[in-house]
């Protein structure tokens, strides 16, 4: 019988706040205490499967050998699969699952889960511009709503250089959604900030670091398990795992003609042939990026989690489906 393993991303401490820092107030420690009694009882443990790793080695070895002529490599590739058809033992294997990798657009998942946290918490009070801003960052991956659902998180804003000190102390508070999921035992990632268009300045600029070295960064792994809990509504609550849900639904069937699409340009290319399939998901991209994460559920009952990350080839868009491809094939025959 394989041994139960624990997905646990940790948060990195980043541009010297430490985390002690920022739990200094009772406040602060008395909400990360609920969330530390919460993830204990609701943990998400998922044990490493064979035959899903065999899965998963196909995938990643055949697409490599698909794009070898594009020249993709091992180290721009990333997958976690998490098979959720037996919802109270969920099975995992991966690819480079525990690697640190730029999110692009994906990190605004966890941005969706905090709020709602605050919410649930009573830190937030539910607005119309609220919802509808984690409409819009989740259904159009907007990059101005996103900046607006950071600084209500965090109690910061965007704005022109600050002292040191007070550059210290607006770090510190933007560190909010890295300590919320560190409280839950995720490792291994960096959550807390904006996403643009364009570029950072001023003390975006600066909490972003020198060299960048404060970037947002996730591993497929810490990607899955959120998706899987909001799947299996473990996220918050049941009923806000459901609201979340509702916002990542995709529909990928027919054409597009935005080939960045989030229901139609990237893992939903693989559905498109699965009658009855049904998707939820969130895609990020950038110019060095491309990135889904997604939940699917099959009419033959399979539920599972699928998360492919991939650098360096932003614009090889049939990467992605090619991987699902794969998995899809065996998934579907479940």
């Amino acid at each position: 019988m394989s041994k139960r393993k624990t997905f646990s991303l940790a948060v990195v401490a980043v541009v010297a706040v430490s985390l002690s820092a920022g739990l200094s107030n009772s406040a602060a420690q008395g909400t990360v205490q609920r969330n530390a009694h919460a993830a204990r009882s609701q943990k998400f443990d998922a044990a490493p499967s064979p035959a899903l790793q065999a899965l998963v080695n196909e995938a990643a070895r055949e697409t490599l050998r698909r794009f070898s002529e594009k020249k993709l490599a091992e180290n721009q590739l990333a997958i976690t699969l998490i098979d959720l058809h037996d919802a109270g033992r969920p099975a995992t294997a991966s690819f480079r699952g525990d690697e640190r990798i730029y999110t692009a657009s994906v990190v605004k998942l966890f941005y969706l889960a905090a709020a709602h946290r605050w919410l649930e918490d009573g830190r937030l009070k539910e607005t119309a511009e609220l919802n509808r801003a984690l409409r819009d960052m989740i259904v159009d991956s907007s990059n101005d709503a996103t900046g607006y659902v950071l600084d209500v998180l965090t109690g910061t804003s965007s704005g022109m250089e600050l002292p040191p000190a007070e550059m210290r102390k607006w770090q510190e508070k933007r560190n909010a959604v890295n300590r919320y999921f560190a409280s839950l035992g995720y490792t291994n990632i960096n959550v807390n900030q904006k996403t643009f268009c364009e570029d950072a300045y001023g003390r975006e600029s600066f909490g972003r670091g020198a060299n960048g070295e404060n970037r947002n960064k996730l591993t497929t792994n810490a990607t899955a398990r959120l998706l899987a809990e909001i799947a299996t509504r473990r996220s918050v609550s049941p009923a806000r795992s459901d609201k979340m849900l509702e916002l990542l639904k995709r529909d990928f069937s027919g054409a597009s003609g935005d080939p960045d699409d989030q229901g139609r340009g990237f893992t939903g290319i693989a559905l498109k042939d699965y009658e009855g399939a049904r998707l939820w998901s969130k895609a990020g991209w950038t110019s060095k990026v491309r990135h889904d994460a997604a939940y699917i559920e099959l009419p033959n009952g399979a539920r599972f989690v699928l998360v492919t990350f991939t650098e360096g080839h932003s614009n090889d868009r049939d990467i992605i489906p090619t991987v699902a491809e794969i998995v899809l094939k065996k998934m579907g025959r479940q």
